[in-house]
Order: structure tokens, then sequence, then C-alpha cells
């Protein structure tokens, strides 16, 4: 590294050990901030201290299982926590620091749940949502999924405009089960292509793991292969066009099973009237059927708080029971209310005190995690964090698959979280955790913090570039903006938040230190601000 970037590293750590920031985020007493008077409009960064009632069922649920077990709950976290939590959780995004500061300073007792519908219908909410569900989907063109690049494309396309004009979820799913077609042409079909296994069992854990939340490779032979008989007639074809595959019902196949057994234990003839996969799909979308329901209400409260009520969220099983057994079938019951309409789900939980707690526990007792007693610590997601940081720094990043082909190419302002193909990656995605889309399991993805994330965030070039060329400092030596603006600038744009008057005290002082070198002194904050954990983690 150019001595330029080890002396930014070593400034920007000289700053960032001298910030309350990074231990408070971590739990510690947030009543340190308190200093000289500041006329920023916030005292605690991380938590309010209003009144904490139940506003739904959900709280009333989690509430309720709480006191059983005589623990208690966080505070609600503060709104420059929630807005910075929502963005992230509902968009991928960070909010500008414009848009942070508006929330912040705004007085409207209604703000939080007009925010919360206004990000449900923004284009970066099927954006992200798309990218969840991709996961899930195994939206990937080359080894072992082996879409295709143009398949991949039309199949993400299909998924996300399903997510933008809110499909039903019982919908969604029917026309992925049923479809048939071309690859190319009709896009839910690839669900049968996006997998490693296309025979009737391998299909069948496909399905189970999807829709039902369960792993079937678990179950005994007989109840999966009655199960696999559902999806004996899918047949595979080629064209003369290249790398186009027609999906279709191939009532003569050789392995055609006559009938099928449901997991209920219910037995089903096949007519030869109608696919076999209808006849499944019939079942599973009924709002009777325990699996359906269950399986995605579980799924999105874990992209919501990092864990399912059911942990982990596709692992539902007899021995695997639910934190909240009661909050699991209310959920479900307000699901098919709503007639599948996963907005409303997302509305009722982003509007829960519980979701809205802080991160910071009242206790070391580990029942508090598992019982959403406070909000969850993770790590951004690798594509959340790489937008995150191209965004503040007005740059863009590389993407390429390892086979180039036709849709491989991106564009330089492509957002990580809408790449289409999980194939188009990066070495930074890599690195972060990035799922490889190989089985669709929840686990593939992985959040955990590692030695070799940290070094690159404090010490590579790939950063030190990014933050150099930055707008947020690249400019700052002649603009004419006083240090405190500077400061509180930075901090808006990055951790959407308002210094505390220690903070704001600590880095003045950093910035005096440097003799009138505000754009030196400014990238040091950025860099320590970028490295800490209130940045790295969703809280």
């Amino acid at each position: 590294m150019r001595r330029r970037g080890t002396n930014s590293c070593a400034g920007a750590w000289r700053v960032a050990a001298r910030l309350g920031c990074m231990a408070a985020i971590l739990g510690a007493n947030t009543s340190t901030f308190a200093a000289e008077p500041n006329p920023l409009p916030q005292l605690n960064p991380f938590e309010t201290d209003a009144l904490c009632t139940p506003r739904n069922v959900v709280d009333e649920l989690v509430e309720r299982r709480l006191r059983e077990l005589g623990l208690k709950p966080a505070k609600l976290c503060s709104d420059a926590v929630f807005v910075r939590r929502v963005f992230l959780e509902t968009t991928g995004t960070l909010p500008t620091a414009p848009e942070a500061a508006a929330f912040i300073q705004s007085r409207d007792p209604d703000k939080r749940r007009a925010l919360i519908d206004r990000l449900l219908e923004r284009e970066e909410f099927a954006d992200y949502q798309a990218m969840r569900w991709s996961d899930a989907l195994r939206i990937k063109a080359e080894f072992p999924i082996n879409l295709w690049p143009n398949a991949a494309q039309t199949y993400h396309r299909w998924v996300r405009a399903a997510l933008r004009d809110n499909m039903p979820y019982d919908a969604f799913a029917r026309e992925l089960l049923t479809a048939s077609g071309s690859n190319f042409r009709v896009p839910p079909v690839n669900f049968w292509r996006a997998t490693q296994n296309r025979e009737p069992v391998g299909l069948a854990q496909t399905v189970a793991l999807t829709f039902m939340g369960t792993r079937a490779e678990r179950w005994p032979s007989n109840k999966l292969a009655g199960l696999a008989a559902f999806f004996s007639q899918v047949g595979y074809k080629s064209t003369g066009e290249w790398k186009e595959e027609i999906v279709f019902w191939n009532p003569a196949a050789s392995n055609a099973a006559p009938s099928g057994v449901l997991p209920n234990g219910k037995t089903v003839v096949f007519d030869g009237q109608r696919d076999p996969r209808a006849l499944f799909a019939d079942w599973l979308v009924d709002p009777k059927n325990p699996w359906f329901t269950r399986a995605v209400v579980n799924r999105i409260w874990a992209w919501l708080f990092g864990r399912g009520i059911v942990h982990e969220p596709d692992d539902l099983r007899p021995d695997n029971p639910p934190s909240h057994p009661d909050l699991l079938a209310r959920l479900e019951v307000e699901l098919i209310a709503a007639r599948y309409d996963l907005k409303q789900l997302y509305r009722l939980i982003l509007n829960s005190q519980t979701w809205q707690r802080s991160c910071i526990p009242t206790s070391n007792d580990p029942r508090a995690e598992i019982h959403f007693a406070h909000y969850p610590l993770r790590r951004l997601d690798a594509e959340v964090l790489i937008d995150a940081i191209c965004r503040l720094t007005g740059s863009g990043e590389k993407y390429t698959s390892a086979i180039p082909e036709p849709f491989t190419v991106m564009p330089a302002d492509q957002r990580a979280v809408a790449l289409p193909d999980g194939s188009v990656t990066s070495p930074f995605l890599e690195l972060f955790g990035r799922p490889p889309r190989d089985t669709g399991l929840f686990a593939e993805r992985n959040n955990r913090i590692t030695a070799a994330q940290r070094l690159h965030l404090l010490n590579s070039s790939h950063i030190q570039r990014k933050l150099e060329d930055s707008p947020l400092v690249r400019n700052l030596g002649r603009s004419g903006q006083s240090p405190r603006e500077i400061i509180q600038g930075v901090y808006l744009a990055i951790l959407s938040r308002y210094p505390t008057d220690a903070e704001l005290k600590t880095v003045a002082e950093h910035f005096r230190a440097g003799a009138g070198r505000s754009r030196e002194a400014a990238l040091d904050l950025a860099w320590a601000l970028l490295n800490s954990p209130e940045f790295l983690f969703q809280h």
C-alpha cells in the first residue's frame, strides 16, 4: 500500500480508538455520551425512553412469552437506528443523509408507519426481496445449477416483477410449480431446472425445501418416494436454439408413477387428465395445509430478525419446535386472512415494537435473543455492504462471471443486490460470504465477520481508492464548511445519525490537530466509521 494510505489508516484508527460509538453498539452504557449541551435533535443515539406498550398481536404474543420466562425486553430503538434499520431491511440500501436528517427531525408521531409504507412501494424493495428469493430459488447460470445466463436473467426478472407487483404468494408458488414451456419464454419453468438433481426424488427435495421449509432427505424413504411420484412426469427436452430447454408434462415417462402420497398420508391417483404437479399444488396452497403458510411466515421473520421462529428457517420438523408456537400460528392466520399478501405481513412485523426494539440487551441470558427480547445484531449482507460503500464513495464495482457469456457483463453502476445471476460475482462478494446458490439453504449465506474481512476494510487498496476518490471527502477542502458541519455530514451519511457531544468533541480535536487539513481529517473519520461495528452490522 502507498505510504499515504498507511498514514490514513493510522489516522483512522487514532480516531476510532477514541470514539465511544464503537463500544456502544456492542452494548456499552450509552449514558457515558452525556457531555456539554448539544443542539442536535438526539441525546441517546441507540435507544429511546418512550413508553413501550404492545402495538399489535406480534407484541402481545412475544411479550407474553417473555413474561413467562422472566425476561425483560429491551427499550425501543431511537429514530436514527430505526431509519437506518428499516431502509436496510426493506430496500438493502442506506438512507441518504438528507433522508436520515429529515426523519430524525420530524415531529410526526406516525412517521415510522408512514416510512414503512413508502419503502414497501419503492423499486429497491423489489430488488432486495428478489435477491433473497433468488438465493432460495437457486438463480444461478453456471455449475452446478446450470440455468445458463439468458434463462437466469429472464427468471430473475419474473421473480422481481412478481414481488414488485405484490403477486399473492399462493399464486407465486402455483405458477412455479405448474409451469411448462421454454426456459427462455416461460420464466417460471426454470424452477424445475434450478436444481442439482432432476430425478423425481431430487425434485421432491427441492419442492419441500422451497415451499414447505423442510429437508425431505431426512424423511423415511417411503414418505419421500410418495412425494417424488408427483414429479415423476416432469419432462425435459432440448430445441434447436442454443441452450433452450422445454419443461413439460410427460405422462409417458418411463418412470412415471400411477399415484402419489401427499406428506399428510393421503394417496392421490393420477388419472391422466391433470398434471400431477397441479394436483400437488392444489394441496400445497390450500390454507388448511400445515406446511405452506408456516414456511413462508417463518422465512420472512428470519429475513427480518436474522433467525426464524423456527431456526433454521428451512428446517421445520417435529423435533425442532418454534420458540413462539402461538406467534407462528397467529402469523399464519394473518397471512391467510390477507390472501397471501406478503407486504401485509411485512407491515405487521415492521410496525411491531418487537422488531423496533434496541439491539442493546437488558441481560446476558442467552434465551433473550432466541425469544426476541432485543433486536439481534448481525453483519450486513455482502451485497448490501458493498452497495453501501459504493454509494457513500460515489464509486462502482466490477462484477464478472467465471464463464463470460451474454448477459454476464454488468454496467458500472450495477447494484450488487440487483445482480440477477449468482454466477456473476466479485472478490468482495466472495470474501464477505455471499451464498453460492447451490442448494437454496438459508445457511449458505455466511454473515460471520472474519479477520480477512476486517483486514480488507481496514488495509486494502480497494477501499482506500474508493474513499480517497469519494465526493464525501474530495471537495471538503474548498467547501467552506466548518469542522462541525463536516463531521455531522460524515456521520449522517455513514451512520445515519448525528454525532453525540462526546464524539463531536473528539473528532473536532482531531480536525484541529490536523492544522487545517480538513480533507485528510475527514478521510480519517470516514475510514474509522466504515470500519466500526455500527456501520458493518445491522442493529
